[in-house]
């Protein structure tokens, strides 16, 4: 299967490192011209020129989504794409009576207002072209909820439920609209979520091992994902192959979640 995204606009957000990073480039090895967007002109910049280094066609688009005036520092970088990764996230633990108000408001305005803000701008072109692709990076935590970071599962069972109910809005127009759900992915910042569980002494191998063992245990990989395996998924979700894919929550999560249907 040769999937050609030649000729195609994509703007992956939050992908200046890990799964949006490698979202970034499996697009654009695969022929598209990508957005890439972090909050900063100079993490954006940084990870633009590291991404081109391995070849791609890549444009610069700073700019923190999960407000009003990023998000529209993004559009005028990038104002019509058809092709749209919702892949900005943040994540943390914290004991369930210690999260406050505002922490609530953060995870909700981040991981989902910030893709609802995105999906309202882009979707209406996408529908008058009669072609376009819009993607949720949701999580195994939507479905399992952990109780070291409800705030985070919350946040992305609401990712499908939007990614739903979007799908819906653009039905019989030619517009896909889908979920991803990853499992427990290898990113940096994942490493300094493992060791803050496990302890820093381990060395990394162990350090996986016991996270996996003692915090995820229904994993049927047994190991951490690789970003590029989300991408994978996504590229292909992303092409002309996956014309029948949508309102879907799709699983790329190592057998993590226990169930037929998410």
């Amino acid at each position: 299967m040769l999937i050609d995204l030649s000729g195609k606009t994509a703007l992956v957000t939050g992908s200046t490192q890990g799964i949006g990073a490698a979202i970034a480039a499996g697009l654009a090895a695969a022929g598209a011209r990508v957005a890439v967007n972090g909050r900063s002109k100079e993490s954006v910049e940084a990870a633009v020129a590291r991404l081109a280094a391995d070849g791609g066609t890549f444009i610069a688009a700073p700019g923190d989504i999960a407000t009003d005036e990023g998000a529209e520092a993004v559009f005028d970088a990038a104002p019509d794409v058809d092709i749209l990764v919702n892949s900005l996230g943040i994540f943390g633990s914290r004991p369930a009576l210690e999260i406050d108000d505002a922490e609530w408001r953060r995870y909700f305005e981040t991981n989902v207002l910030s893709a609802v803000r995105m999906t309202r701008h882009y979707l209406p072109r996408m529908v008058e072209r009669s072609w376009g692709r819009i993607q949720y990076i949701a999580s195994d935590s939507a479905v399992a909820i952990p109780a070291e970071m409800i705030h985070y599962g919350m946040s992305k069972t609401a990712l499908l439920a939007v990614s739903r109910g979007f799908a819906k809005e653009a039905a019989g127009t030619g517009v896909t609209v889908n979920s991803v759900i990853a499992g427990p992915t290898h990113t940096g910042g994942v490493e300094d979520f493992v060791r803050e569980l496990v302890g820093g002494d381990l060395s990394w191998d162990e350090a996986q091992r016991a996270f996996m063992r003692e915090y995820r245990p229904q994993s049927l990989l047994q190991r951490l994902i690789e970003p590029e395996e989300i991408a994978n998924m996504v590229v292909y979700l992303s092409s002309p192959f996956a014309s029948a894919t949508t309102g879907g929550a799709v699983r790329v999560d190592g057998g993590y979640v226990d169930s037929i249907l998410p």
